[in-house]
């Protein structure tokens, strides 16, 4: 016998209520554990585990788990004890009992929550929980002192009375602080949790100085909600009274995180109770508050926004250093910015080499019924453990003051039994506690900070508190909620209950109220409340956006590769190792690109684009590429990642050219990305918000999958500029063009962005050619402006041989705005110009063969916005006689660009000159679903460029 057995068969001699007459229900427990290891207590697991190692002496086959070991170990013990054997139906109630008592260790520990005192406001009674009851499982009050092994808990006892039993599973997870964790598949985590839970009982032990500085932070929270009410007196705020504790919360993990070694925390949260967080935990002047609400603080942002809604950082000095505060800027879509702080963070921790995040943390603080409500919050969560978006665990605080916007009924706030269910899916834990006991807030902040320290994983503090007054301070919440605010009315507040506490512990009678005298002395005069504030810190991590603000968008840099740089970058991303054999299909693709890059046959918009990433990345600019099909590409034309066809694991056996194109380059990333849009884009908007030197691309499969990202471009991507101040250098990919295949996948809404073009916010582009994508890609990084890009990027194009370039076209110039004529017209016989962007582009000149049009001249326009009004005027000028200009689009008349270009064309034109259209008729739908109904259109818009000016003419 091994020694580890031997070890194991000792452990079962040495416990006194394992004796021979039990063997029945040893067999029983021993046939539950080979059905399902899971379904015993861990202790009797990890006893089965060693025993099953030990070869059969019963006879029967050796392969078989061996039974015979199990019971000889309990009949040898009874023979060396000399145990009277009992009637074997008392030994079967005995070990009936011991496995109930098993069991209600796993429903406290599984369920005790439900039961916990987690309400301030005591509205309603405990739910009744039958799993919590003894009497469930089949005790009486005369069992209250027998005594059962409790070797699998962290009470500090092997053996405990069941009365023993009882009060401390209560104390532990019926209290003011109720643990989920079970669900959790990770055994290493759930007995985590039970040792930091059971060993304490759930209940903290701080010093009079730790209950002191408690005491200070939620007066600090009530006193500045309370002058601002008095000060400012029906003005919004979203006020935290009721939510105090957060406060002592948020500085808890800030102290808590700098002490582990954490240098920078990036926080997200919508209103409730922000302009505390900036004031008291982010250290902002409250004279700086104060002037926002007096409306004199500076306007120097075009559109700027409300109070509510701004960020700040600042610097905190904690005992494990510096730590750096942001908070993020946030629209009133509440629950988006989330996945705009994970991108952030995750910059941060590539910038240090962070993997796995021990020096960033991110700090989500949600609303109780948007947490639950929001899709983006399953999306961000979906995100968590996935390579490419990790953030090495979040730590989620919910403020949950049990009440939605308007809503007035509970039945109708969720369909889940807590607002937190939504995190199951990824598995974090949970702790829900009582508002109105600041030291269970504490210490629940502490065991959350230290669960995502030690398993890189999210976890969520849900802080049950109340609403003082209304959704804003405007709001009359009695009229849907008049049970509930005749008990807040009653309620003293978090702070005076507290203050009452210390004062019973005998801290001093009137330290509470000292402490309010303080408060309000620091407000009048306008000092700092979060202490201590470090004014001239810099981190070597920071980014330094100067370089970036200020320019013109007409700066274009040089985007030109020398020759020489150019065959030898083609050369590395075509050469794969001999090692990884590659699809037939994408060899035969490689194998081209290797030709392209000598010359020998023209250069497509795969080799164009992949070109612009290697050049990039060979200057030392990274690339960071995601959608939920950019390594091989939706319309398969990319190929970033070679697949090995002959590996044999799936998590091995693929090769990045892209990051080989040379010796000392920047990284090259590509994402398959989670089946998202609205988190991953936000996700990219953040990387790119801390990181203006890495080209940040989101794809879109097809280009109006963005519609599921809408929020995202609207309050964020298009206007965070003009409110924030906030650049961003961030580029879509939105696949666009209309090919027949019904109204889904055709349009990637050109007009919204078009919309949404203001300010010189953004710029749109519509490339035709490998090279201009090649150029339009570069421009995004070597010159120093940063906008986000959108650029809608064809399908059928990428295989057209017409949008092919030559090496010369990559190697010399740059991006063309504006795309002259390619024929040699007859400048003056030309009598009418037809301006156009993408793949319409090609279609018209087919047409104009066809038909022996050289009368018409036909621009291309490859950048939308900002217009390039010199350019097309230059085209313009060209043609003398021109009479008539015609816009020409593929998309109907109310969508495309038509309605925002023809302003654009009709200021360059001279007296004289007509305007018109030439596209499809307005419509609801992106295009039609026929296959014919769609020739037919395209064929009579297509004529209607070269036919008589109709419907809309705008006349100079």
């Amino acid at each position: 016998m091994s020694d580890s057995v031997s070890s194991v068969y000792q452990a079962y001699q040495n416990n006194t209520y394992l004796f021979g007459g039990n063997a029945p229900y040893v067999e029983e427990m021993y046939e539950n554990y080979l059905a399902n290891p899971g379904s015993v207590p861990d202790s009797w697991r990890e006893y089965f585990d060693a025993l099953s190692h030990v070869p059969a002496v019963d006879g029967s086959n050796a392969k078989d788990v061996p039974h015979m070991p199990v019971i000889n170990a309990f009949a040898e013990r009874a023979k060396a004890g000399g145990t009277k054997v009992v009637m074997a139906s008392a030994d079967a109630e005995m070990g009936r009992k011991r496995t109930a008592a098993q069991q209600l260790i796993a429903a406290y520990r599984n369920v005790g929550q439900r039961w916990a005192d987690l309400d301030p406001l005591k509205r309603t009674e405990r739910p009744a929980i039958p799993d919590l009851d003894p009497a469930y499982f089949g005790f009486t009050d005369a069992d209250q002192e027998t005594v059962f092994d409790t070797s699998n808990t962290f009470f500090g006892k092997n053996s405990m009375s069941l009365r023993e039993l009882l009060n401390a599973l209560r104390e532990t997870y019926c209290g003011t602080l109720g643990a989920e964790y079970m669900y959790t598949t990770d055994q290493a985590e759930k007995r985590w949790w039970q040792q930091k839970l059971e060993a304490i009982r759930s209940k903290p032990n701080f010093t009079s100085d730790k209950k002191k500085a408690i005491l200070e932070r939620l007066t600090a929270a009530e006193g500045l909600e309370r002058f601002l009410h008095t000060k400012f007196v029906g003005q919004k705020r979203f006020s935290l009274e009721g939510g105090e504790s957060f406060i002592a919360a948020m500085d808890e993990l800030i102290q808590g995180a700098g002490a582990k070694g954490v240098q920078e925390v990036v926080i997200g949260m919508a209103h409730r109770g922000r302009l505390n967080v900036l004031v008291n935990t982010m250290g902002k002047m409250p004279k700086d508050l104060f002037a926002e609400f007096d409306h004199t603080a500076p306007e120097d942002l075009p559109a700027g926004d409300v109070k509510y809604h701004q960020g700040f950082s600042s610097d905190l000095s904690t005992a494990g250093g510096p730590v750096h505060l942001s908070l993020a800027f946030n629209p009133s879509h509440l629950e988006i910015v989330n996945p705009v702080v994970e991108g952030s963070v995750r910059a941060r921790m590539d910038r240090r080499g962070d993997i796995k995040g021990a020096q960033v943390l991110p700090v989500l603080v949600h609303g109780d019924s948007a947490f639950g409500g929001q899709g983006v919050n399953q999306e961000t969560l979906a995100l968590a453990q996935t390579r490419g978006y990790t953030t090495g665990g979040t730590v989620h605080i919910i403020i949950n003051n049990q009440i939605g916007f308007t809503t007035s009924d509970p039945r109708d706030m969720r369909s889940s039994v807590y607002c937190t269910d939504i995190v199951k899916m990824v598995e974090a834990p949970v702790l829900h506690v009582n508002g109105d006991d600041p030291e269970a807030v504490v210490l629940a902040t502490q065991l959350a900070l230290e669960y995502r320290m030690t398993f890189q994983k999210d976890v969520v503090l849900d802080i049950v508190c109340y609403r003082k007054l209304g959704h804003n301070e405007q709001d009359t919440p009695a009229l849907t909620q008049p049970l509930m605010y005749k008990k807040i009315a009653q309620h003293p507040g978090t702070r005076k209950l507290y203050a009452d506490r210390l004062a019973s512990q005998g801290l001093g009678e009137a330290l509470g109220d000292d402490m309010v005298k303080a408060y309000r002395a620091a407000m009048d005069a306008g000092k700092h409340t979060a202490d201590p504030v470090l004014t001239n810190f810099k981190s070597k991590f920071a980014v330094d956006w100067a370089p970036f603000l200020g320019k013109k968008w007409t700066d274009a840099g040089d985007t030109a590769v020398p020759m020489a740089e150019w065959k030898r970058l083609a050369e590395r991303i075509t050469s794969i190792p001999a090692s990884v054999t590659p699809h037939n299909l994408v060899k035969k693709v490689l194998d081209d690109r290797a030709a392209m890059g000598r010359g020998d046959i023209p250069v497509d918009w795969g080799m164009g684009e992949s070109m612009a990433f290697a050049s990039l990345v060979a200057s030392g600019y990274p690339v960071r590429l995601s959608g939920e099909d950019s390594g091989r590409g939706t319309f398969t034309h990319r190929h970033a990642v070679i697949h090995d066809q002959n590996r044999e694991k799936w998590d091995t056996g693929t090769y990045v050219p892209l990051s080989n194109a040379a010796d000392n380059q920047a990284p090259f990333v590509v994402i398959d990305s989670i089946l998202s849009e609205e988190a991953v884009l936000a996700f990219e908007y953040g990387y790119a918000s801390n990181d203006p030197n890495t080209l940040v691309i989101w794809e879109a499969q097809f280009g109006d999958f963005a519609n599921g990202a809408q929020v995202v471009i609207d309050q964020f991507i298009a206007s965070g500029e003009v409110k924030w101040g906030r650049v961003n250098g961030i580029t879509l990919m939105l696949p666009h063009g209309y090919e027949g295949q019904g109204p889904e996948h055709s349009s990637a809404r050109l007009e919204r962005f078009m919309q949404l073009a203001a300010d010189t916010n953004m710029q749109i582009v519509q490339p035709t050619t490998a090279s201009q994508i090649f150029h339009v890609l570069r421009r995004q990084m070597v010159r120093n402006l940063r906008k986000p890009l959108v650029i809608m990027t064809p399908k059928s194009l990428l295989r057209n041989k017409d949008a092919t370039s030559t090496l010369a076209e990559f190697t010399k110039g740059g991006f063309q705005t504006i795309i002259p004529e390619q024929k040699e017209l007859k400048a003056d016989k030309v009598k009418r110009l037809v301006a156009c962007s993408g793949k319409v582009y090609y279609d018209l000149v087919k047409k104009r063969e066809e038909k022996g049009h050289d009368d018409v001249a036909i621009v291309r326009v490859e950048q939308l916005y900002p217009f390039p009004h010199k350019a097309f005027s230059t085209e313009l000028k060209k043609y003398p006689n021109v009479s008539e200009v015609v816009w020409c689009q593929d998309e109907p008349q109310n969508q495309g660009a038509w309605f925002f270009v023809q302003h654009y064309l009709h200021e360059n034109m001279i007296e004289g000159q007509r305007l018109g259209y030439s596209g499809r008729a307005a419509s609801a739908s992106p295009a039609v679903g026929y296959a014919h109904l769609h020739q037919e259109q395209q064929k009579a818009l297509v004529e209607g460029a070269f036919g008589k000016l109709k419907g809309f003419v705008l006349t100079k």
